[in-house]
């Protein structure tokens, strides 16, 4: 898995336009995400002789969490395949996918996932794993929510407080779903209170976690987190609402003739076989007693005896 700064993609694709070098795309965590230009000239450019490579769009959960940096380089090492990772929103990502400028996605949000399969942008999803979205909020609690079941009526009272609150904002999968739970509680968010950051999920807490204000997170990019200094604490967990389901999905490669089809199915094939599904279930055990991760595909099902949605 490569990985480079955005400024540092910036400055390959300069180099490109300058002397027709060939950059390497790598990972993109950054507040301002590429342009359908720059991504389409990365995604255009020819890799060296004999180097095979697929784009992964995906979300800033799966690499803000570890997880990436945790199996890729097995899937690297077995096949030879570089995989070069566009960390965005899930929103993003999909769009990347809409536009033929990614070989694989692997986002979670399930109702865009199918709207993406209707709309022929995809030809094949699968189920990988899932977690859940806890809302986090400083020690002291000024919304008085610690404790509570329900999510809605939980943003509710953080909205009837006026406590400090850090949206992504970045139409990504958790700000989808934090859109929707203040929709089932009749409330649209507004005011100095309520904070539209724009960023990724791993820059939100460190965000919230200096302004002493409530966040909605996956419990996954939270946890490795703390390992990093982060104070929030978990107010609300187990509303079925937040539960957050992750999919793979190869693009239709009749969006860009650049687009490996073969190399996709490859690491789906790969990301969804049991060994790897082991390897997803054991990420975190170590540090935090628990997955951050759950399987979720059929092969895993299958081995565990769990039926087959």
């Amino acid at each position: 898995m490569k990985k480079i700064s955005w400024l540092a993609m910036v400055g390959l694709l300069a180099g490109l336009l300058a002397a027709c070098a060939t950059p390497a795309v790598g990972l993109v965590k950054a507040t301002e995400p590429p342009t359908a230009v720059q991504t389409a000239a990365l995604v255009e450019t020819a890799p060296p002789t004999g180097e095979q490579k697929i784009i992964l769009a995906t979300t800033t959960s799966t690499e803000d969490s570890g997880l990436l940096e945790f199996i890729l380089p097995d899937f690297e090492q077995l096949t030879g395949v570089t995989v070069d990772v566009i960390a965005v929103g899930t929103g993003q990502a999909i769009t990347l996918g809409e536009d033929g400028n990614a070989d694989v996605l692997l986002v979670h949000a399930r109702s865009r996932e199918q709207a993406f399969m209707d709309a022929g942008h995809g030809v094949r999803r699968e189920d990988v794993m899932y977690n859940d979205f806890v809302i986090l909020g400083p020690e002291s609690d000024p919304a008085g929510i610690a404790g509570m079941a329900d999510a809605a009526q939980a943003i509710a009272k953080i909205a009837e407080a006026q406590a400090v609150f850090i949206s992504r904002g970045d139409d990504s999968g958790t700000h989808a779903k934090e859109l929707s739970i203040w929709k089932t509680a009749g409330i649209e968010p507004a005011g100095d209170w309520y904070i539209s950051s724009g960023l990724g999920m791993g820059e939100v807490l460190t965000m919230a976690n200096e302004q002493l204000a409530y966040t909605l997170s996956d419990r996954a990019t939270y946890l490795a987190r703390t390992q990093e200094g982060i104070e929030l604490t978990i107010v609300l967990e187990g509303d079925p609402v937040l539960f957050n389901p992750y999919g793979v999905i190869a693009v239709n490669p009749d969006k860009n003739p650049a687009i490996r089809l073969d190399l996709a199915n490859q690491f789906i094939d790969w990301i969804i076989s049991l060994p790897v599904q082991e390897k997803i279930a054991s990420y975190g055990l170590a540090a935090f007693g628990q997955s951050l991760f759950v399987p979720d595909s059929p092969a895993w099902r299958e081995a565990h005896g769990q039926a087959d949605d």
